[in-house]
C-alpha cells in the first residue's frame, strides 16, 4: 500500500549566490560570496556551494572569506534581480503543481491532492519541479525538495539531501531523524532548549515522545502542542492570521548621521510604506517612529492616527512627531504603520462628502505619483528633498519573511 503526504516543500540551494550564477555563466562551478554592500568592510550574506565547501559561511567578513578561498568571487547583493528570479521560479514550479505559499524568497510549499498525495506520485513531482526550474530558468538554480503529512516534517525532508530529495512519514518516525539535533528542528528556538533540557529531552527522539499536552504546557502556548503534532507526523491546520503592522528600517550610511539626514532617510521610509498602504488595500491608524543613537541608545514615538493612507496626511504627522525626538548622533532609523483596516472597512468621516472606501483628493494623487514612478522610474516625482545619500533599495530589502514586490524597487 503507497504511503500518502499532504505537503511539498522546497527550498532554492545558496540562493543568492545562485541567481549570479545564473545571471553570469563565467561564474558557475566557483567560489562565490554575495556582499551586503559595496564597501570596505562589507560583511557576506550568502556563498555559493562552493565556497561553503571551503570553510566560507555566511556573514563572514569578506577580508575572512578570502583568506579562507583566495579564489573567491565576490557580488554586491542585489534585490530587485533576487526578487525577479523569486517570481521566474514561481512561474516554472506553477506548470508542475500550483505554489500555495512563498515563505521567504527562496523558500515555498504545495499542497497536495488526490492522486498527488501517494509517496511516489509525490516524489515524481519533485522531481518535475526541480527539472521545470533548471530547464525554464537556469541550470545554476538547484533545489531540495521534501514530502511529508505537514509543512514542518517536509521542510526537515528537504534539508536531509541539499540539493536532492526526500519524503518523511509517521511510519519512519523519529528513527529517520533521530540523529538530528533539537535546534535543527524548525520550531525549536533557543529561547525553548534550556526548557526543555530542564524537562529531560535532550534529542529528537525524547521530543517525538512528549505528549501534545505536555508540549503545550512546556511552550506555554498552543503553539508547542502543534509543533509535537506536527513532529508525530499529524496534519495541523493553522488559522488565517491577519498582519496589523508594515513598515521599514535602516541602518545609516556615515553620510547620513546627522539629525537631518536621518530625518530625511524617515520621512524615504514613510514615503515607501505609505505606497504600500495603498498597494495593498489598507488604512493605517497609528504611526510608531524610532532612531537608534549612540549614547542614547533607542528613542521612538508613536500615537494613534485618522484612518489614512495619504502620503502628505502621513508627513506632516511625521514631522511633527519627528520634532518631539531628541535625536543627536543617529545610526539607525525605522518606520511602523500600524492599526492596519482594509479600506472597505473603513466607516469614512461623517461630515465629509467622500464616501467610505474612496480616496479623498490627496490620496488619488498619492495614487497618480506611484504610478508615475512606476512608469518612469523612480522618484520622478518625489516627495521633497532626498537623504545626503540616497541607499539602494531603501525600504525595499528582501527580508527574512517578506519579498517585496516588484513595483517597490520603481517607488
Amino acid at each position: 500500500m503507497d504511503l500518502h503526504v499532504s505537503t511539498l516543500f522546497f527550498d532554492m540551494t545558496s540562493y543568492f549566490a545562485s541567481v549570479w550564477q545564473a545571471e553570469e555563466p563565467a561564474l558557475r562551478g566557483h567560489p562565490v560570496g554575495v556582499l551586503t554592500t559595496d564597501a570596505p568592510g562589507a560583511a557576506l550574506i550568502a556563498a555559493s556551494r562552493e565556497a561553503k565547501a571551503l570553510g566560507v559561511t555566511g556573514m563572514m567578513r569578506a577580508a575572512e572569506a578570502r583568506k579562507i578561498c583566495p579564489s573567491i568571487q565576490f557580488r554586491v547583493a542585489k534585490h530587485d534581480l533576487f526578487v525577479d528570479y523569486h517570481h521566474r521560479i514561481r512561474d516554472a514550479v506553477d506548470t508542475v503543481i500550483p505554489i500555495h505559499r512563498a515563505h521567504s524568497v527562496d523558500e515555498f510549499s504545495c499542497l497536495l491532492t488526490g492522486s498527488q498525495q501517494k509517496l511516489s506520485r509525490a516524489l515524481s513531482i519533485g522531481a518535475d519541479l526541480q527539472n521545470a526550474i533548471l530547464e525554464q530558468v537556469s541550470p545554476a538554480l538547484t533545489c531540495s525538495v521534501g514530502v511529508a503529512p505537514n509543512k514542518m516534517l517536509a521542510k526537515v525532508a528537504a534539508a536531509l539531501r541539499k540539493p536532492g530529495m526526500d519524503w518523511m512519514h509517521p511510519s519512519v518516525l523519529p528513527q529517520k531523524i533521530a540523529h538530528l539535533r533539537l535546534k535543527d528542528l524548525p520550531g525549536v528556538s533557543k529561547g525553548i532548549l534550556p526548557r526543555l533540557a530542564a524537562a529531560g529531552i535532550n534529542d529528537v527522539t525524547a521530543l517525538h515522545a512528549m505528549s501534545p499536552k505536555a508540549a503545550r504546557h512546556l511552550w506555554g502556548n498552543v503553539e508547542g502542542e502543534r509543533f509535537v503534532r506536527q513532529l508525530q507526523g499529524e496534519h495541523v491546520v493553522y488559522p488565517e492570521t491577519k498582519r496589523h503592522s508594515l513598515g521599514h528600517g535602516q541602518n545609516l550610511t556615515p553620510q547620513n548621521r546627522t539629525q537631518d539626514a536621518a530625518r530625511l532617510v524617515a520621512r524615504r521610509l514613510l514615503v515607501k510604506a505609505a505606497s504600500r498602504l495603498r498597494r495593498e488595500g489598507v488604512y493605517a491608524r497609528s504611526l510608531h517612529i524610532s532612531a537608534k543613537c549612540e549614547g542614547q541608545g533607542r528613542l521612538s514615538i508613536d500615537g494613534q492616527i485618522a484612518p489614512t493612507q495619504d502620503s502628505f496626511t502621513l508627513l506632516r504627522i511625521f514631522e511633527r512627531y519627528w520634532a518631539q525626538l531628541p535625536v543627536a548622533r543617529p545610526i539607525a532609523v525605522s518606520v511602523m504603520l500600524g492599526g492596519l483596516q482594509d479600506t472597505q472597512d473603513d466607516p469614512g468621516d461623517l461630515f465629509s462628502p467622500t464616501r467610505a472606501g474612496e480616496p479623498t483628493g490627496s490620496e488619488a494623487l498619492c495614487a497618480s505619483i506611484d504610478k508615475l514612478n512606476a512608469l518612469f522610474g523612480q522618484d520622478t516625482i518625489r516627495y521633497g528633498e532626498l537623504p545626503p545619500q540616497k541607499v539602494a533599495y531603501t525600504g525595499a530589502k528582501i527580508a527574512f519573511n517578506r519579498v517585496p514586490d516588484r513595483s517597490e524597487f520603481h517607488e
